[in-house]
């Protein structure tokens, strides 16, 4: 599945894409995608008319929405290496804080490729990330945390159990910290940005 979420690097709003492997589901996706008709048959010519054969939903895009994502996948390298530039900048213009303990910054384990999604940093505790926060907001930065545990959900709470000891999940997310990261983010914004971080931490 990919997310094609106003976050994501590719973004049509509200939207995904579903990639099947197997062959013989493809009819099944096309049906629960077709509001639970076998429409896309129709469509191809393989029946005369088409009839609500299963469950499904609403889940096609507009034109609108497909357009405004179509444009984007014709650049889709050129967004991708945008992002990257703009995640290295962040670490290079980070990594004394980082060195100095100060933050932590995200790891990319050997072996791996990123796609540049997001970039974050982990601060000491949640006292001093609602701190930096508010420091950058003054300084026209808009960094956001990232979640809350979903076991701590009222959903979570109300359908989920947690197992075990919650030593990482809870303290971790309120460490976490994302910086601006978006395709038109200018270099010079990124080292605006760092240049208030190391501000904060001097």
């Amino acid at each position: 599945c990919f997310s094609f979420h106003e976050t994501k690097n590719y973004s049509m709003g509200e939207g995904g894409a579903l990639l099947i492997r197997d062959g013989r589901n493809v009819e099944e996706a096309e049906i629960i995608r077709e509001k639970g008709t076998n429409r896309s048959k129709y469509y191809r010519g393989q029946i005369d008319k088409y009839t609500w054969i299963n469950y499904g939903s609403s889940y096609l895009p507009s034109d609108m929405n497909a357009a405004y994502l179509y444009a984007q996948l014709e650049i889709a390298e050129e967004i991708n290496d945008a992002r990257l530039a703009i995640w290295e900048r962040y670490c290079d213009n980070l990594r004394i804080l980082g060195q100095a303990g100060r933050i932590e910054l995200p790891v990319v384990p050997e072996g791996c490729v990123h796609n540049g999604h997001m970039f974050y940093i982990k601060t000491k505790d949640i006292e001093e990330r609602t701190a930096l926060i508010d420091y950058l907001k003054k300084n026209e930065i808009h960094a956001v945390f990232h979640y809350v545990p979903l076991h701590t959900a009222p959903a979570g709470l109300k359908f989920g159990r947690f197992h075990g000891e919650d030593r990482y999940t809870t303290k971790e997310s309120e460490r976490l910290l994302r910086l601006p990261m978006y395709y038109g983010l200018e270099l010079e914004q990124v080292d605006y940005i760092c240049g208030k971080l190391r501000e904060f931490y001097r």
